[in-house]
């Protein structure tokens, strides 16, 4: 029986092999994650991953970013564990954890960047797509947010993983 994260991978897959042939080779996909590799990531950012991110990455580990890579989604390449660390480390780096963004979507806390975000895509212009593990009373844990880093607004984008990719995919139908 296929899971959700195999589901919505095949999805993916389909729709964008619709637009060109050899879409699933071009997307540069690495196999999926293991357990060390989550527990790596839990430890070092200190948070507890969701467990709809655990299940997309243990189909593949992201993709390897190369010209002519296709991205999964939008414009978004999906990061490696390996590459999530360290897009935090330089996010951790970039911005002040005491920066407050008073005008900020009520389901986040008013920070402009959170140590508790999972940058898990990246855009190729230094904006992330982050899980959010740290929401205010008004969000839940996982949601999903885009970080601009040239601009305060952050904004959530779905519940989950899963329901942002399931967006995605009928906005491209």
């Amino acid at each position: 029986m296929i899971n959700k994260a195999e589901w919505l991978w095949q999805r993916i897959i389909e729709s964008g092999s619709k637009k060109g042939s050899n879409f699933k080779e071009s997307l540069n996909l690495q196999s999926g994650a293991i357990d060390e590799e989550f527990q790596l990531l839990e430890d070092t950012l200190g948070v507890i991953l969701p467990e709809e991110m655990k299940s997309f990455y243990r189909v593949y580990n992201g993709q390897v970013w190369e010209l002519g890579a296709n991205p999964f989604v939008k414009n978004l390449t999906l990061s490696p564990t390996s590459e999530i660390i360290d897009n935090w480390f330089f996010l951790q780096e970039e911005f002040d954890p005491d920066d407050l963004e008073p005008d900020i979507e009520k389901e986040l806390k008013p920070f402009l960047w959170n140590s508790k975000w999972i940058p898990i895509a990246v855009n190729g212009g230094g904006d992330y797509l982050c899980i959010d593990t740290d929401p205010s009373e008004a969000g839940v844990v996982g949601q999903v947010l885009y970080f601009w880093h040239d601009w305060g607004n952050r904004s959530i984008k779905a519940k989950n993983i899963f329901e942002f990719i399931e967006i995605c995919l009928n906005e491209e139908i």
